[in-house]
């Protein structure tokens, strides 16, 4: 009875103290919560959640030109993710996403049981909607109180949010290794395909590296990554997501992930590059992480055939100079570049040379065979070197042929826009971006040569000249102030003319007369009108050499300035950003670029007009001595693109350092410039008919393909006198009398005669 009632006693007092340690519990658990509710964060930042997205810069057709920021991101809705990668996702990290609370017990304790065994704490029992938890409201550090943080929270957001929603944050946000966040950025880096391009290999793949993606990186780690690839695809068959056909097919692949160093659509990197400048400016540092989307005003057609044209003309005009060998420092083995890719040339290496042909291996063991008709340019300069191991360049031809090659010491830049608005529809700003980012054609100060002469030719119009004017182009000296010494200059042809009209002395670029005309209208004036046309007062030496273009301009600036001619007289400002969208698709920025209009009176609401800088009749005029240059002066090799509405004018400086063509249609304008970036000269033959025009000629091939040859009308305020054409509306300065040879010759023997009479005696005279 005695041993009952002790019996009885423990009991009750084993209740009261589990009550007691269960009332403790709670209320520390209580207390506990109560505590770290205060500190958790407010789960309802997840509705409107920001990701870190790289800026992106688009053509307008909306191929990707480049992208900017530490972190590759791109969102996806759920709905736009194929179900099978989210059952491999599932499998991989939480079978049971559907079915529990946001925390799974289970995992929980297999976790703690786990620690308890080994006294090593080890990440583990993690649901998706905990690692959500973590990767947007708590830190990522492993403590106790984190990890009861992450507990709560994961209820609260269960409690909040759909699963979809907690299952799309996931899938955007997880870190997947190589900077890419999100399942998007990760198909892009490691396989170069979206999502419904991927293989059932690859998705589980994907689905592995969540779990540690330095571990299981399919690039540095191949072996541990077709592990744990393996193991999803086992997971995923044990819960039937596919069946044992597709588990036996997809783990037979290999492993086809490698980094994907390029990533854009479109090859425009000296324009993602002005962009980017533009944002960092505008927004700083974090523009890098607002997820804009950039829209440029670069038409990839364009672009592409603008890379082809430079390139091109590049390798032609380094191909007259003959063929360069470089050796290593030990003098052993002839190289020509180490970089596997610049430009348009690969390394490759001989791998056998005979009277027919070279074989080579390219550096990613293509083999590939250039006949010796492709390799003539070289002489035999270069075919003493072609020996088997010897290391060669190659590229493909405009016909797709292989040939031997070399990267190209010339430089070049080329740029093209819509005259009418400004729009810039192709940029290049050199040879290869990587080998050097300076961009020649809006950094490059170099003299444009002949090309300035339409300022002076143009401000001569306004002052009376007319295209039928004449001038002697004769041998003059002239003490010029800006070079302050005495000047002779000559025509590129070293000959003098005689009478030349004004028109023709355009269509051959004759330096004497541009010179002459310059003395008539005044230097003063001639500023004035390059500024009209945008050029500012330091890039015109106040002297006559600015007849020859003696000053500095970009190819940028050039192309604008002919613009000027292609648009019917108006100065328009060049631009390369159409629109910048946020994120979430807000338009924070719509270009409202100034439009060349020939029949708007005024500004009406909602129009931006660019102003007109001359006349209808001057342009007219202008554009008709320019055209002149293409039928039958410096440019006449244009000709072979069959239209006649193409107009422009060459640019050789002194010594051939610069070679520019500028030309354009009402539609195009463009202009190309050749030369060496430490100055140097290009050789006496490279001149801008010769070195540049091509380049022009190869891109407007491409721009033309399909469109209508412009009409040529005559304004209201241009009369046709005989053969010429004559602006109204100025006093026709008038040009003093050039005497013709038989007018000189009875003026030589009247002055003799006169002589004579006055020497003779009085008396002889009768």
């Amino acid at each position: 009875m005695a041993n009952s009632k002790k019996s009885s006693n423990l009991l009750k007092w084993t209740a009261i103290l589990l009550l007691a340690l269960l009332t403790g519990l709670i209320v520390t658990a209580t207390l506990i919560y109560n505590r770290l509710s205060a500190e958790l964060p407010d789960i309802k930042k997840l509705h409107n959640v920001r990701y870190e997205v790289p800026m992106s810069i688009l053509s307008k057709d909306g191929r990707l030109i480049a992208q900017f920021g530490g972190n590759k991101r791109i969102p996806v809705n759920v709905d736009n993710v194929p179900e099978q990668l989210i059952n491999a996702l599932l499998a991989a990290e939480d079978d049971s996403f559907f079915e529990h609370s946001g925390v799974d017990y289970k995992g929980l304790i297999r976790a703690s049981l786990q620690l308890a065994a080994t006294g090593k704490k080890k990440q583990g029992g993690s649901t998706i909607t905990m690692q959500v938890t973590r990767n947007f409201l708590l830190s990522s550090e492993k403590t106790y109180k984190r990890k009861l943080k992450e507990i709560i929270l994961a209820l609260k957001i269960e409690r909040e949010y759909p699963k979809k929603k907690i299952l799309e944050l996931y899938l955007n946000q997880i870190y997947m290794g190589h900077s890419a966040y999100g399942i998007v950025a990760a198909a892009q880096t490691y396989y170069g395909k979206s999502l419904d391009q991927l293989t059932l290999a690859e998705q589980a793949m994907i689905a592995g590296l969540p779990k540690a993606p330095s571990a299981y990186n399919p690039i540095t780690n191949e072996a541990r990554s077709m592990e744990r690839r393996n193991y999803v695809l086992q997971r995923m068959l044990e819960l039937r997501h596919i069946n044992q056909e597709a588990y036996d097919d997809a783990v037979k692949q290999p492993s086809s992930a490698k980094f994907q160093y390029h990533n854009s659509d479109l090859s425009a990197p000296y324009i993602a590059e002005m962009v980017r400048q533009y944002l960092y400016e505008k927004y700083g540092e974090k523009a890098y992480r607002m997820g804009l989307k950039v829209t440029t005003t670069i038409d990839s057609k364009l672009q592409e055939a603008a890379n082809s044209a430079l390139r091109q003309a590049l390798h032609i005009c380094d191909d007259r100079h003959g063929f360069r060998i470089k050796k290593q420092q030990n003098g052993k083995t002839p190289l020509i570049n180490d970089a596997p890719v610049v430009g348009d040339t690969i390394a490759a290496t001989v791998t056998k040379s005979s009277n027919k042909s070279v074989e080579a291996k390219l550096y990613n063991g293509v083999k590939i065979e250039i006949p010796w008709s492709n390799i003539k340019w070289g002489g035999s300069k270069l075919k003493n070197f072609i020996k088997t191991d010897a290391s060669i360049r190659v590229r493909k031809n405009k016909k797709g042929n292989w040939t031997i090659t070399q990267i190209p010491e010339v430089e070049g830049a080329f740029v093209s826009m819509n005259p009418k608005n400004g729009a810039v529809h192709a940029l290049v700003g050199g040879f290869e971006f990587d080998q050097n980012k300076f961009n020649r054609a809006t950094q490059a100060k170099r003299q444009p040569g002949s090309g300035f002469k339409p300022i002076i030719y143009t401000t001569a119009l306004e002052q009376g000249y007319t295209a039928a004017s004449v001038i002697n182009d004769a041998p003059i000296t002239i003490y010029d102030p800006s070079l302050g010494r005495n000047w002779r200059p000559e025509n590129a042809s070293k000959k003098f003319y005689g009478p030349t009209s004004v028109r023709k002395a355009l269509t051959y670029s004759r330096n004497i007369v541009a010179i002459q005309l310059l003395k008539g209208v005044g230097i003063a004036k001639a500023i004035e009108t390059g500024k009209r046309f945008g050029f500012n007062a330091e890039q015109m030496p106040w002297g006559l050499s600015l007849a020859l273009g003696s000053g500095y301009a970009t190819p940028m600036q050039m192309a604008r300035m002919f613009s000027v001619f292609a648009n019917g007289g108006f100065l328009v400002d060049p631009y390369f950003i159409e629109k910048i969208e946020t994120n979430e698709g807000e338009i924070i920025f719509q270009a409202d670029p100034k439009i060349a209009c020939t029949t708007c009176k005024k500004a009406e609401e909602g129009q931006n007009l660019a102003p007109r800088i001359i006349s209808p009749g001057i342009n007219f005029v202008m554009n008709s001595m320019l055209r002149d240059v293409v039928k039958m002066g410096t440019a006449t090799d244009a000709k072979a693109l069959g239209r006649s509405d193409i107009a422009g004018k060459t640019g050789t400086t002194n010594d051939q350092r610069d070679a520019w063509f500028n030309g354009f249609t009402p539609a195009h304008v463009a202009s190309a410039w050749v030369g060496f970036d430490d100055f140097k000269p290009l050789g006496h033959y490279e001149t801008g008919g010769v070195a540049a025009l091509p380049m022009w000629i190869e891109y407007m091939r491409t721009a033309l393909k399909g469109t209508l040859v412009a009409s040529f009308t005559p304004p209201s305020d241009v009369y046709k006198k005989g053969s010429e054409y004559i602006q109204k509306g100025v006093v026709l300065k008038k040009i003093a009398a050039i005497p013709s040879e038989k007018t000189k010759a009875d003026a030589a023997k009247k002055a003799q005669k006169e002589k004579a009479i006055k020497e003779k005696p009085v008396e002889a005279l009768f």
